[in-house]
């Protein structure tokens, strides 16, 4: 009768084992039923769990008691299964019937704290949605999800995913998964679109003014048809300009996951956008200085990109720089975080002689349609997209851009760049090859 009963009650456990598993593998294929990933993880649990089961290591009734007392899980799952739920890159938590915490995972521990087993739920998160889902669940065995949003200290959107498993003993499943990037992106979507909406809409209003005037009584107004028209074209060139640099931003965008391959030399590269806006330093009276270490080592990278890089830098430099004042642009070896020549970097500044720019400015400066002066920056031609195109660009190129700002000294910003882990050929053998 003693073996009999041993039998039925590991039996018991057993089905409680597997319970647990399937639960784990049900709700990874409830939430990531389009990644292969997330399936394979969901089966190694289940198996895992099945695994405890399997493993002839059951201790003798008196030792089994000692073990749950020690450790609520420990009846539940082996320690390989227990091992696989510690590494789930989710927040997971398990309840008993009575709502008492069984388990927590790091990421879960992250948000609800340490020290939680055998606590309960309520005590731990104060979310009144997550908890009437949960509530919901175990009482009536129907998987559900809500999403929520942590506010504090920085907020955070998740959706939480419940499922109950099992009736003696009952074990209920929180999954929580981390909306905050989507949200964010779909947020900057929206921000995008009225941005350009807007920013398209002033100089198309202008130009359709302009045609109906010109229609009107101003069609035989020869000065107003002049003053008109080169409004006119200024307003053209705007959108032009606008349309331009978001086609660009979207292709730098669409490939900022792919990394360049090429070999590029950057003093040519800095002394080809120089020359391509010499025209508009010398409309402006300002004079750009180059300066460049000998022996500059080449970086990995896309020549047109980062002559778009450099030449955005370099134009606002001239745009917002001091009238009749300087611009100089300065390449240098500058060391990476270790004495390595794989972790160095080529570091490019350009410094102007301008106003400055305010220091809680300096943070937003890389944001799509940003402007510290919008007036200003309108009269420069300015779209607000070239610092956003700067930054993608570094990203792109495993670097990355520094902004330095005082009211009245000027601004310079620096782009760090990786050297290239292959030599850069010389122009005869690249030739030759």
């Amino acid at each position: 009768m003693e073996g009999a009963a041993t039998i039925l009650k590991r039996s018991q456990s057993a089905l409680v084992a597997v319970a647990v598993g399937l639960v784990v593998a049900g709700l990874c294929l409830f939430v990531f039923s389009l990644d292969a990933t997330w399936v394979a993880a969901a089966s190694v649990v289940a198996t895992a769990v099945a695994m405890t089961l399997l493993s002839g290591r059951a201790s003798e009734k008196a030792a089994d008691v000692l073990a749950v007392d020690a450790d609520p899980t420990g009846s539940l799952f082996s320690p390989l299964a227990r091992e696989v739920f510690e590494h789930f890159p989710d927040p997971l938590m398990l309840l008993d019937s009575s709502d008492r915490v069984l388990f927590v995972n790091p990421p879960m521990r992250a948000i609800v704290g340490t020290a939680t087993e055998r606590k309960y739920v309520s005590s731990i998160l104060r979310t009144p949605n997550v908890l009437a889902a949960l509530a919901h669940t175990a009482r009536s065995g129907e998987s559900g999800s809500v999403e929520f949003t942590f506010h504090v200290p920085v907020e955070r959107t998740y959706r939480a995913y419940t499922m109950r498993a099992g009736t003696d003993p009952m074990v209920t499943a929180l999954l929580l998964h981390d909306l905050t990037a989507m949200k964010r992106n779909e947020q900057m979507r929206v921000d995008f679109v009225a941005n350009a909406s807007h920013e398209l809409r002033t100089p198309l209003a202008a130009v359709t003014g302009f045609i109906e005037t010109l229609k009107g009584h101003a069609k035989d107004d020869t000065p107003a048809r002049e003053k008109f028209l080169d409004i006119m074209s200024v307003e053209a060139g705007r959108m032009r300009r606008l349309i331009d640099d978001l086609l660009s931003l979207s292709r730098v965008e669409l490939n900022e996951h792919v990394p360049p391959s090429g070999e590029v030399a950057l003093e040519s590269v800095a002394r080809q956008a120089v020359t391509a806006l010499s025209p508009l330093a010398r409309a402006e009276n300002i004079m750009i200085e180059i300066a460049s270490a000998p022996d500059l080592p080449a970086v990995t990278g896309e020549r047109d990109e980062l002559i778009q890089l450099f030449q955005n830098l370099i134009h606002n430099a001239i745009k917002y720089g001091k009238q009749g004042g300087h611009v100089w642009v300065n390449l240098a070896l500058s060391p990476g975080p270790s004495a390595r020549g794989t972790d160095a970097f080529v570091a490019v500044s350009i410094r102007d002689d301008g106003e400055g720019i305010p220091p809680d400015a300096v943070p937003r400066l890389t944001e799509r349609f940003y402007r510290v002066d919008v007036k200003r920056s309108r009269e420069k031609g300015g779209t607000g997209l070239g610092l956003a195109i700067v930054k993608h660009i570094a990203n792109r190129h495993h670097g990355r851009l520094q902004i330095e700002s005082r009211a009245g000294e000027g601004s310079t910003f620096t782009v760090y760049l990786p050297v290239s882990r292959a030599p850069l050929l010389a122009p005869a053998a690249a030739a030759a090859k």
